[in-house]
């Protein structure tokens, strides 16, 4: 296989992550491992939380895939394993940088997605138990949490015109 198409099959397992994100979040974490994921939605104020093993969890396919693949010269197995650890990343930047504020930085981000992923949080979060979810993706935000945040852009903008 050329060189070429590794690249591309990291990016398309990149992509990929996200619907396997949303499954697993929907399915998993709120089905049979919610004793693991439920104090995220009730935090403690503890630095680590039970949640914090799905970081663990979902490491470990790409960590078999980039070692197995490097191990049997498997180098399309390796580019899975880059994509799946390259949208692990991504998640924590989203989701523990960006949306919860373990570390702070972009703190005070007016930039649309970050509006609108957070918005999408927020409203996945005001479910505290594991029924009744929604918005279980990370990357990709829904229509309705994007159209709230262009009423939320008309509405100010008509509020400054006014006063």
């Amino acid at each position: 296989m050329s060189w070429f198409f590794y690249p591309l099959i990291a990016l398309i397992t990149f992509f990929v992550m996200e619907g396997v994100t949303w499954v697993t979040h929907k399915y998993v974490m709120h089905g049979f491992l919610w004793y693991l994921h439920e104090d995220h939605h009730n935090p403690k104020q503890h630095v680590f939380e039970k949640n914090d093993a799905f970081f663990i969890i979902f490491a470990i396919p790409s960590w078999l895939c980039i070692m197995l693949g490097s191990m049997h010269s498997a180098w399309w197995v390796v580019s899975i394993g880059a994509g799946i650890a390259l949208y692990g990343l991504a998640y924590f930047i989203v989701h523990d940088v960006i949306i919860h504020q373990r570390f702070k930085l972009f703190t005070r981000s007016n930039n649309k997605y970050v509006r609108a992923i957070r918005w999408a949080h927020k409203m996945h979060h005001r479910h505290i138990n594991k029924e009744d979810g929604e918005s279980f993706g990370m990357l990709l935000v829904a229509k309705k949490y994007w159209e709230k945040i262009k009423r939320d852009e008309r509405l100010k903008k008509s509020f400054t015109t006014i006063s």
